[in-house]
């Protein structure tokens, strides 16, 4: 029975992808350096925060696990059972960083776990998002209004590029942007923080 082999195999892989999503890199770092990074700065345990509290190197290797976390998931997902298996994989992996069953659901906001995902479903929608992002970081010199343009644009390039996958990357994006809705608020009020190394004044 073939097909509920492959439904067998598909429920497997995205079980698997979604724990491999719980790795919180963030957390781990926080413990290497004796505090708990989900009590320091703005809580979040994510590249940015990691970056306020710990520094560059402890963000460079967090950053890089995040994306790795969605990345290899799409990969192998890919590899064992074609297109549908990679995308149930990705968003797998990217609900386990935002909702890891590890920290009572509590995780972070998804950026570099769906830049990964992104990234290994298709490399120029990748591409396009990356470039969004660093083009609002540099001209609002905030992470979260990169993170939502980012959001934005990998919506607009998925229908040119995977119009089949469109509808689920609405999906994707807004998910993004609502767990950003609290950077908007600050945002909104004037009250969001610029990242330091962008705000100094040479």
């Amino acid at each position: 029975m073939p097909e509920t082999t492959n439904i067998f195999v598909l429920i497997l892989g995205t079980v698997i992808a979604y724990f491999i999503g719980n790795l919180s890199p963030a957390t781990i770092m926080g413990k290497l350096h004796g505090v708990d990074i989900r009590k320091e700065g703005s809580g979040n345990p994510g590249t940015t925060n990691v970056l306020r509290t710990l520094g560059g190197k402890a963000a460079a290797c967090t950053l890089l696990i995040d994306v790795f976390k969605g990345f290899i998931p799409v990969i192998l997902g890919r590899y064992i059972g074609g297109e549908l298996m990679a995308v149930c994989c990705g968003t797998a992996a990217f609900a386990g960083h935002n909702w890891p069953v590890a920290y009572k659901f509590k995780g972070g906001k998804g950026i570099a776990t769906g830049f990964g995902m992104i990234l290994a479903l298709d490399w120029r929608v990748g591409l396009i998002a990356l470039a969004a992002a660093v083009i609002g970081v540099l001209v609002t010199k905030r992470m979260s209004c990169g993170s939502i343009f980012a959001a934005v644009m990998f919506s607009v390039a998925t229908f040119i590029f995977r119009p089949h996958l469109g509808i689920w990357s609405v999906a994707v994006a807004a998910l993004i942007i609502w767990k950003h809705r609290a950077n908007i608020k600050r945002i909104i009020k004037g009250e969001e923080p610029p990242l330091g190394f962008l705000s100094k004044k040479k």
